[in-house]
């Protein structure tokens, strides 16, 4: 007898999906994410959209495009397209370089600057925040930066994703010892209760600073609706879109910074022709992007 498992396997075997159908996938999911799908990565819509013909009864992904631009259910659907066709790879403390020059260096200047023009307010921006490992890290290195003096402070950290899914899974708080692996294990002491063998939720501390949302960054009106912000943290993020929506998105960030506010991208990442407003700074291991005044 066979296994669930091997039973999919066989149904996304026998389900190919035709340039037609890959173009017309590719220029919806474009149209409603601004996520760019090149031609080289066809087996990713047949691989993570098996599942959902199946889920309604589909016999091709003609019918699967259709589905999504006419039936009743379309909204529905959408959500979970979102859902599989993003990836969620994160952890805390991803990128341990990057976090500790924002610890270290960009958010005490930023303190200092504010305290010197009696501003006691300060805004963050997690835009792509999975499931909401990077804006509780950044919670938690607000924690450790101001320590008593976090309560005579107006933080927020305002975080943002496409998929409801992993927004809902954000709000819960709840994450295994992998999501944990690059923690240092007296911040997981301090930070973390330990709910059950290998898991652990977020103190409501930390929760306290985060307010979660749905987001799409190809929709300049909703960017626009944003708070502005002090720093933004984008990684990982605009390497899935093609170079005007990176152009566009990256504007947006612009506009929403406050004078000499700073933007953080993916470590692999680069704004090297796709902005010259913003002025790199260069730190070991990472790279910075200021918005000078």
């Amino acid at each position: 007898m066979n296994s669930p498992f091997s039973q999919s396997i066989t149904f996304k075997k026998e389900l190919k999906i035709d340039d037609q159908e890959f173009k017309q996938l590719r220029d919806f999911i474009y149209e409603k994410s601004g996520i760019y799908i090149g031609d080289n990565r066809k087996y990713l819509l047949e691989n993570r959209l098996g599942n959902r013909l199946k889920a309604h009864n589909l016999k091709s992904f003609k019918e699967y495009a259709y589905f999504l631009r006419y039936d009743s259910q379309r909204n529905e659907e959408l959500a979970k397209l979102f859902e599989v066709i993003t990836t969620n790879e994160t952890s805390f403390f991803r990128n341990p370089p990057q976090i500790k020059i924002f610890q270290d260096q960009i958010l005490k200047d930023i303190i200092k600057a504010k305290k010197a023009r009696g501003e006691k307010k300060l805004t963050i921006w997690s835009a792509g925040c999975s499931t909401g490992e990077e804006p509780y890290t950044l919670s938690i290195v607000l924690h450790e930066v101001l320590q008593h003096e976090l309560g005579s402070w107006k933080p927020k950290i305002i975080a943002n994703d496409l998929s409801n899914a992993v927004l809902s899974a954000a709000r819960r708080g709840i994450y295994t010892q992998y999501a944990l692996r690059t923690t240092p294990p007296e911040i997981i002491k301090r930070y973390f209760v330990e709910e059950s063998e290998g898991k652990f939720r977020v103190q409501d501390r930390v929760k306290d600073l985060v307010q979660f949302g749905q987001i799409n960054l190809s929709d300049r009106f909703q960017l626009k609706k944003v708070e502005r912000s002090d720093v933004i943290f984008c990684r990982n993020v605009i390497i899935y879109f093609d170079d005007e929506m990176k152009k566009n998105v990256i504007n947006s960030f612009y506009d929403n910074l406050l004078p000499g506010g700073y933007l953080f991208i993916g470590h692999s990442e680069s704004l090297h022709n796709i902005s010259r407003a913003f002025k790199p700074l260069h730190y070991p291991g990472s790279i910075v992007y200021l918005k000078e005044k």
